[in-house]
């Protein structure tokens, strides 16, 4: 495994475990960082098969952290976003806009390197809007998960869904995501090309 692969590894164990000392709620917790660790064994699984470039996974353990820091404030009480709510008038914790900035951003350039690296389309005008179709799938998907955790667990998910008395909360969290996602495609292709190309010249 290559040093900053490593290091990016390290930091993102160093967050994690800091999250795991007595977080608010420890259900809360499992639930917002089980997705992460999920990724984290599938990443490492798959890493001599498919290794991403640099930069996918400096994203993808940004999203990570996110994940990790809402997991033990849960999501409705990030002190950062507290702070800001009388600044700008927020009647809420925006934090949760922030995770779903990420899984927007995040998921756009991990399905876009493997679209262009195992040239999944022949034609391609069609990635930037496929792209966002896939990014836009995993936020309903996600939505849903949170409706069925809700119905199983009852009011002990009110910390996971962190709608905070909003009633567009899910509208509201998919849009992020596909603004983001759209963001990502239109403002990193070209750095994600160039970081791609970097790595095909290292493995030849």
């Amino acid at each position: 495994m290559k040093i900053s692969h490593l290091a990016l590894l390290f930091s993102v164990l160093l967050v994690l475990i800091w999250s795991s000392v007595e977080p608010h709620d420890r259900l809360t917790w499992w639930l917002e960082v089980f997705p992460a660790l999920a990724a984290l064994v599938i990443l490492f699984a798959t890493y001599r098969r498919f290794e991403f470039t640099t930069l996918t996974y400096a994203l993808i353990v940004l999203h990570m952290c996110v994940l990790f820091v809402g997991g033990y404030y849960t999501y409705a009480r990030v002190p950062p976003f507290d702070w800001l709510k009388p600044i700008f008038g927020w009647h809420r914790n925006h934090y949760d806009r922030l995770g779903h900035v990420m899984q927007g951003l995040v998921p756009a350039m991990v399905a876009r390197e493997i679209f262009v690296r195992l040239q999944i389309l022949n034609r391609k005008r069609w990635q930037p809007f496929l792209v966002v179709c896939v990014c836009l799938a995993i936020s309903a998907f996600y939505e849903l998960i949170e409706w069925w955790t809700a119905l199983v667990s009852g009011d002990s998910a009110v910390s996971f869904l962190g709608t905070q008395g909003d009633p567009w909360d899910t509208q509201e969290d998919m849009f992020c995501a596909l603004l983001s996602a759209i963001a990502a495609v239109a403002l990193l292709s070209r750095v994600q090309d160039r970081a791609i190309n970097r790595l095909r010249a290292q493995n030849t």
